[in-house]
């Protein structure tokens, strides 16, 4: 006998499923979509909306103002919320939904649960070419959402009512599995989501997704006790898959107990918290001297749930491959293989939890290295948080491209002699402990990956896997609905800013406060840092108008337009004042601070292999070039 069915347009089917969905992980049951971010318009506003209006049940529903950028808040509150929670995201059919790729890319690169739910073009065809579909002679099977299949972990499309079910089941089997989170994109044909069908009673039952934790075999556990055993001078990267397994006291135990030094991925910082003696901070291009130091001395690297990205291993060249072995502890097989490493395919918590007993006995020979190794640290962090500009002679020892003319003319211009590592050690004194740290691309996660010092887990949130400008504002306000009783600061360039901060809007439209902070050096500074650093000359980086005078934008009034509390901080004072001020508002606040370029922090033992011209007539392009190839006999090649 066939079960019960209830009639529902596809659009309705899909509502009442994601008020459905569950996910448990070590017995915590709450439900999995928290709700939907959506702009409406044609292919979406009859179908989607429609059914949010009529059967919302208990899913939230906010307003974006563009796509990318509401995207990214979704991303930014699965983030923050270590992937147990999400937020579908819908747009209308044509540029909307296109506008969502870049989102997309961001989420796949960070493994990151999102649904993406772009409308498509008729099913029927009847009305071909419909407004904003695009024709292709060699196929009239392509719309706009194919540029979504790259991007995307899991992705379908919908032309059948009955479709639904299967891809429903598939994308949230993909966002729920530890080894595959990312997003998911399923496309619903703009007729499909109206049209009718009989669904199975059974397809809206509560669905709970079950995250096991994957428990490595007897084989994986042996090897790795044995391996550790063997070093003398392990290193322990902790990466995001360690934060979203919740291994911060695993983390701890292993290394109080056999002294073994924690150096932190982007993903991973604030696992482990900044006071905890061992953790040497973050790695790699842009990591700390004592965490690069501790990897380059190395006879083990314990990566642990990290991908090993450039930036982490400092594009191959950070070990010393004559003397170093790898064991990595991953939920994901392909990523445990990386550096040819004994592989434990396994959740980090439950493997460090059985390593933890299994290495009684055995003890490190770092001593009191580790202590020394951070204490020199902190005395550069307190010299850089104290470097003063001076007309005359200035040499931070930080960036050193721009003549002390040009600097000047940067002070005049800006009318400040403010330095970016000041200002950023300084918010990171005044802000509360539990505050939210937020930023994305530009100089500020180099600055923010050496300087910044969460004093409480998971505090530190980088988007770094995609370092998407047009990130830092937008992932705040998904911060924020995540974490509505924690301050969240969200540090952005003046470059990111204009790229895209579509939802501070949000923010303020919903009562979500976010404070942002943003760091004007008024240009492109991170790159025309690189551009400099290997020859060429300061070329369209930089924002001067068409008489080459720099150009001194008043982005202050323009949050003050949408209406954002704004304050201005060109020094120490001024900016401590404004972030005392700012803690007292229950409305989004943007501190508008003017920071001389060249002021942010430099390497530490890190290099970055780039696409160097191998011809040239300029002579610092020719040097970099022969210096990018004796590096590059330093980098393993595998």
């Amino acid at each position: 006998m066939a079960g019960k069915t209830i009639r529902l347009t596809t659009a309705q089917a899909l509502v009442k499923f994601l008020n459905q969905q569950y996910i448990e992980i070590d017995g915590e049951e709450t439900p999995f979509v928290e709700g939907v971010f959506a702009i409406f318009g044609h292919g979406n506003v009859v179908g989607i909306g429609q059914a949010l209006e009529e059967h919302q049940g208990h899913l939230k529903v906010f307003q974006g103002k563009n796509e990318q950028g509401m995207a990214h808040a979704a991303i930014g509150f699965a983030k923050q919320n270590n992937r147990k929670k999400i937020f579908a995201c819908t747009a209308s059919a044509g540029p909307g939904s296109a506008n969502f790729v870049t989102a997309a890319g961001t989420a796949l690169a960070n493994n990151i649960p999102v649904l993406f739910l772009p409308a498509d073009t008729f099913a029927t065809r009847q009305p071909d070419p419909v407004l904003q579909q695009l024709e292709h002679e060699y196929s009239a099977d392509v719309s706009t959402n194919d540029a979504l299949r790259p991007v995307s972990r899991y992705w379908d499309r919908i032309e059948r009512p009955e479709q639904l079910m299967s891809a429903l089941l598939r994308a949230f089997e993909v966002m729920t599995d530890p080894a595959t989170a990312g997003p998911a994109t399923i496309c619903i044909a703009q007729d499909t989501e109206g049209e009718a069908y009989d669904y199975p009673e059974d397809f809206f039952k509560k669905r709970v997704h079950y995250v096991n934790r994957r428990i490595p075999t007897e084989r994986e556990m042996s090897g790795a006790v044995e391996t550790i055993k063997a070093s003398k001078r392990p290193v322990i990267i902790v990466g995001g898959g360690a934060r979203y397994s919740g291994a911060r006291e695993e983390l701890i135990a292993i290394s109080e107990k056999y002294n073994i030094p924690l150096v932190e991925t982007h993903a991973g910082k604030s696992t482990v918290e900044c006071t905890f003696p061992n953790n040497l901070g973050g790695n790699g291009i842009l990591g700390t001297l004592a965490s690069n130091k501790a990897i380059k001395a190395a006879d083990l690297i314990i990566g642990i749930g990290t991908r090993y990205t450039d930036f982490t291993t400092s594009s191959k060249t950070a070990f010393n491959y004559e003397t170093t072995k790898f064991l990595n502890i991953n939920v994901s097989r392909p990523q445990a293989y990386k550096f040819d490493a004994f592989q434990v395919v396994g959740d980090a918590k439950v493997t460090l939890q059985a390593l933890i007993p299994a290495l009684e006995g055995y003890q490190t020979s770092y001593g009191n290295e580790l202590k020394a190794l951070k204490a020199e640290w902190y005395v550069e962090r307190d010299r850089l948080a104290n470097i003063k500009f001076t007309r005359e002679n200035f040499d931070p020892e930080i960036k050193d491209q721009f003549d002390q003319a040009t600097l000047n003319e940067y002070a005049d211009a800006l009318r400040t002699e403010f330095t970016q590592t000041e200002a950023l050690v300084t918010i990171n004194d005044v802000v509360a402990e539990d505050s939210i740290a937020l930023t994305s691309a530009g100089s500020l996660p180099g600055d923010l990956q050496r300087l910044w010092d969460p004093k409480v887990a998971d505090t530190y949130h980088l988007e770094y896997g995609y370092s998407c400008m047009g990130y830092e504002i937008n992932g705040a306000l998904g911060a924020k609905i995540a974490e509505p009783d924690k301050e969240v600061y969200s540090m952005v360039g003046d470059g990111s800013f204009n790229m895209l901060h579509s939802e501070l809007l949000t923010s303020l439209q919903y009562g979500y406060k976010i404070n942002i902070m943003l760091f004007d050096n008024s240009g492109f500074g991170c790159i025309n840092n690189l551009q400099m650093e290997n020859g060429s000359d300061s070329f369209y980086c930089e924002f001067r108008d068409q008489n080459n005078q720099i150009m001194n934008v008043d982005y202050a009034k323009i949050a003050e337009g949408y209406g954002a509390k704004v304050f201005r901080a060109n020094n120490k004072e001024e900016l401590i004042a404004a972030l005392e001020a700012a803690k007292k508002e229950t409305r989004t606040t943007l501190i508008e601070m003017k920071v001389l370029p060249k002021t942010m922090t430099d390497g530490y033992l890190g290099w970055w292999n780039v696409g160097v011209s191998e011809v040239s007539g300029k002579a610092g392009i020719q040097k970099a070039f022969a210096d990018k190839q004796e590096m590059l006999k330093k980098a393993r090649k595998f």
